[in-house]
């Protein structure tokens, strides 16, 4: 399978880098093969941007980096009109979404206003600048990192935002193992600047189309659907995933069974996918975040509640 390929090409890359985290890669280039954009959330120190970076260096297209700060301006995300007396015309400054991966580096950093900028370019591939349109290369993915225990500074990114992301993995510590290897290739000046590309545009564009085209079953997309619907009326959840969490669950699907070679969904690969793209979605109630509950919990429960189908047929 084409698309497994890819994915092996791309995850034995990223690994030379980041370390003892094969799980958390695999979700990561199985959210770029479903063309769906990635927010890594985690401690400081943990490789988030590293395996943001990581990625956008295995891709043979262009890569940009944005750091978000409070002084940080839309038009600093999507561009600018700008005039110009030489030639008496108005021209577009393109912005550092015009790429075809786009690191938002702490992204909770921006203010909403800022924050705003993505949220159209995330949801349709294109920005609205002074009424013109502009599509942004294809494929297209964002990979956004936070810092969740750090509050100083830092703008919480609202609902609607969290939505537009495919999933959202955490990195968590590092074994011990992997961290002497960590370690180790930081003594030999081993970085994310150290990899080069391995798959092209044309051949990732192409691993896409093929993810897209993986067989699904209706009885999967009525699991995934009831799933999503699940959330919505657990007594812990004040709003659950929408329809776009079901398509997101689907599509991510679709790419967890192309990195095994599968061009078909199984019941296996939407439980496997819940947590990272549902968890995110889920508003819990006052209650439930006083009694300290989890979305993850949620996710947990509803997957324990909502019967599998039996088989992927």
């Amino acid at each position: 399978m084409h698309a497994a390929e890819v994915y092996r090409s791309i995850a034995d890359n990223v690994q030379r880098v980041v370390r003892g985290k094969p799980e958390v890669v695999r979700f990561a280039v199985a959210a770029l093969l479903a063309e769906g954009h990635l927010l890594v959330e985690d401690v400081p120190g943990l490789g988030k941007t590293t395996l943001a970076r990581c990625l956008a260096r295995s891709i043979g297209g262009t890569w940009s980096r944005i750091q978000f700060t409070p002084d940080l301006l839309p038009g600093d995300v999507t561009g600018v009109t700008v005039y110009h007396q030489k030639t008496e015309r108005f021209e577009f400054h393109p912005g550092g979404v015009f790429a075809n991966v786009v690191l938002a580096d702490e992204v909770n950093r921006g203010t909403p206003k800022t924050q705003s900028a993505l949220l159209e370019v995330m949801s349709e591939r294109r920005v609205t600048v002074d009424s013109t349109p502009h599509e942004v290369p294809h494929p297209f993915l964002v990979v956004a990192t936070q810092n969740p225990i750090e509050m100083e500074g830092t703008y919480r990114l609202p609902e609607a935002q969290l939505d537009r992301f495919l999933m959202r993995l955490s990195v968590g510590y590092p074994d011990l193992a992997a961290e002497v290897l960590v370690v180790m290739s930081d003594a030999a000046r081993v970085g994310p600047d150290d990899l080069q590309p391995v798959v092209d545009i044309p051949r990732l564009r192409a691993a896409i189309t093929e993810v897209r085209g993986s067989h699904l079953a209706p009885a999967i997309v009525e699991y995934a659907v009831r799933l999503a619907a699940a959330t919505r009326e657990h007594a812990a959840v004040r709003w659950g995933a929408s329809p776009r969490g079901s398509i997101a669950l689907v599509r991510a699907a679709q790419a967890l069974a192309a990195t095994e070679g599968r061009p078909f969904v199984t019941p296996d690969d939407i439980k496997a996918v819940a947590e990272p793209v549902l968890a995110h979605r889920l508003v819990l109630t006052p209650d439930a975040e006083l009694n300290q509950r989890r979305p993850a919990e949620v996710v947990a429960e509803v997957l324990g509640t909502v019967a599998a189908p039996l088989s992927a047929g």
